[in-house]
């Protein structure tokens, strides 16, 4: 499937997502190909990541060190600018104006003109035979939310205009959507560096040995787009 948008070419990208690894899997090749064209990239971890373990001995607050360090890691990977972590609990995730304001905070101080974040459309895939976590449906609704309006609008949290925030006005959006799709990126020179950022998740995906269902994913993407490999998102450019 071919799209017939303008070519998207990024200064800066905020990636914001619920777990740490979320944006590596979901949009890692992505990211580094924007950063190879010249793209600055940050990212937005809203929670501690703190219930993602199956190991009886893993305690919580051992889980939120070793997977902050994992995030460091993968990000240097691609070559990326900043993490930023806002420490919600993990699995309680809960679209609130208090979110949506830490999100606009962010959004108002590194003014992205793209977003990557989870599509909150998606609750489940029959396809992938998958329930969508519900801390991803949040974080991708309340950075919507935080997109648009609430970034633009000069009279919402007006305590942030005190702190020098000024309004910002995202030009696009791109949702991470598995089954759904109407843009793709080609991914095919940078897929060895998603899954380098990948490995670097070793409590989620252990050494990573095979990455084959990875490359499945990619070469699905790409014959829908015309490429050897994407990634695919629900684009938005915002009026």
């Amino acid at each position: 499937m071919k799209h017939n948008f303008p070519l998207l070419q990024p200064k800066i990208i905020l990636g914001i997502a619920a777990h740490p690894d979320d944006l590596d899997v979901g949009a890692g090749g992505t990211i580094a190909e924007f950063i190879r064209r010249g793209a600055i990239v940050h990212y937005l971890v809203l929670t501690d990541g703190s219930k993602g373990s199956e190991d009886p001995a893993m305690t919580s607050e051992k889980l939120i060190a070793i997977r902050r360090a994992e995030q460091q890691k993968a990000l240097e990977v691609v070559a990326g600018t900043s993490v930023t972590f806002l420490d919600y609990p993990d699995g309680a995730l809960e679209i609130t104006m208090a979110l949506k304001k830490d999100i606009v905070k962010v959004i108002r101080t590194l003014k992205p003109d793209v977003v990557i974040t989870m599509d909150p459309t998606v609750v489940y895939s029959s396809k992938a035979g998958i329930i969508n976590h519900p801390d991803h449906r949040a974080a991708g609704q309340a950075t919507l939310d935080a997109i648009f309006p609430l970034a633009r609008d000069r009279l919402t949290f007006p305590e942030l205009l005190e702190e020098g925030l000024e309004p910002h006005k995202v030009a696009n959006a791109l949702l991470i959507n598995f089954d759904t799709s109407n843009y793709s990126v080609d991914i095919t020179d940078t897929f060895e560096l998603k899954v380098a950022a990948i490995k670097a998740h070793t409590s989620q995906f252990g050494d990573l040995e095979d990455s084959t269902w990875l490359r499945d994913m990619a070469l699905r993407q790409g014959q829908r787009a015309g490429y050897s490999l994407a990634e695919s998102f629900v684009r938005i450019d915002i009026a």
